[in-house]
């Protein structure tokens, strides 16, 4: 905690969107003790993917200045679904799913974080307790009104899109998480500023210092324009092989590749600076995506395995796929399509069928990678090299 206040706000906001009230985090900072720094995550699915690592690495970086970090794990709120950036009402989960990949967090997350600066807490532990009577009293403090002032909630409201009560409730819970918790700072996506001050708001109504807020960007998929999302098949699962990992990074465009370094890459901004002066004298950017897909792998798994997914990935790329691949270009409406559609529009089968045929022989690959499974999707935006056995190839991108 000896390290100078303005110091740390300059490690504090690198990468950051939006530091909401940065006179008061200074203040808090003059206190001389550790901050109280949370972020929520709700269990919606078991693995963490990269898109989560953007708001942990930043509270490892809370964790080098001395901080303590409050990991909330939202196995309570994580049952009615977050509404943020949802145009109709989220499924909800069930308690034995969110257990599950709770625990699967919690596994994850000290790939990332210090084990003894991190409180692991889920707010079932005070959202069970509050009741019926603690949630009415709860839901009081907030109007109707206020709530629709909610980008999302404004758009369903105004395009006759049904709000279910429950998603009103999910930032007034997860306010009031910060009041449980007695946070000194929340870290969440842009998305997310609604339900920080929403934080802020609560502490203020029970009498505590209100919450600073810091606001990171969302990470893209490997589309490049969508969130990344398990649900969008555009993710890069910290938990998945080394070599996956390796190739996902290597699939990215060399313009998104900077993006990705910035919000996840520990090398220094001067490091990066001379990246890119070196890329803009004539590097080839591919080497500079070798040097990072190595750290991202060798930080969820270990060096040995960086060195083995590179040799996995150049082995893949020199053989099998020919150097005069044709280049497809699909066009879809929706947001994904279905692996045996893009085959059929790029025309290495006849038929849908034809490619499930294929897939269950083993005969297709998707960017050197073999296919099993016939529901797999694929994100807008994304390019493929795709291959229906031996001899048909396509370089194909979805528009």
């Amino acid at each position: 905690m000896n390290i100078d206040i303005n110091q740390q706000l300059a490690v504090i906001k690198r990468g950051a969107d939006e530091l909401l009230i940065e006179s008061e985090l200074v203040e808090k900072m003059k206190r001389g003790k550790p901050l109280r720094v949370k972020a929520g995550f709700d269990p919606t699915a078991p693995d963490l993917h990269l898109g989560h690592t953007v708001l942990i690495n930043k509270l490892r970086q809370f964790q080098e200045l001395g901080h303590h970090v409050l990991f909330l794990i939202g196995d309570f709120t994580g049952m009615i679904g977050d509404p943020t950036g949802k145009s109709t009402t989220r499924p909800p989960l069930t308690a034995e799913q969110v257990q599950e990949n709770a625990k699967s967090y919690a596994a994850q997350v000290f790939k990332i974080l210090k084990p003894e600066q991190t409180e692991v807490v889920f707010n079932s532990k005070w959202l069970t307790e509050m009741g019926a009577a603690g949630m009415l009293k709860l839901a009081s403090s907030y109007t109707v009104a206020r709530m629709l002032e909610r980008d999302d909630f404004t758009k369903r409201f105004k395009g006759n899109q049904a709000i279910a009560i429950h998603e009103f409730l999910y930032p007034l819970l997860q306010g009031y998480d910060s009041v449980a918790l007695k946070a000194d700072i929340e870290l969440g996506g842009t998305d997310q500023k609604f339900n920080l001050l929403m934080g802020r708001e609560l502490q203020k109504q029970a009498g505590q210092s209100q919450q600073c807020v810091l606001t990171m960007p969302l990470l893209e998929g490997l589309d490049g324009v969508n969130k990344m999302s398990k649900s969008l098949n555009n993710y890069i699962g910290i938990a998945e092989a080394p070599e996956v990992i390796f190739a996902k990074i290597m699939s990215i465009s060399d313009e998104l590749m900077w993006r990705y370094i910035e919000l996840l890459s520990f090398e220094s901004l001067a490091t990066i600076a001379q990246w890119k002066a070196q890329v803009e004298s004539g590097e080839n950017p591919r080497n500079i995506k070798v040097r990072f897909a190595q750290e991202i792998v060798t930080r969820f798994h270990s060096a040995s395995d960086a060195e083995r997914a590179l040799l996995d990935f150049q082995t893949r790329s020199k053989g099998g796929i020919p150097d005069d691949v044709p280049e497809v270009e699909i066009t879809i409406d929706a947001e994904t399509i279905g692996v045996a559609q893009l085959l059929k529009q790029a025309g290495l089968v006849a038929s849908t069928s034809e490619a499930y045929r294929a897939i269950e022989q083993g005969g297709i690959k998707l960017d050197g990678e073999r296919v099993s499974d016939k529901a797999l999707v694929l994100a807008k935006g994304i390019t493929v090299v795709a291959q229906v056995g031996k001899r048909k190839f396509a370089n194909v991108k979805i528009l």
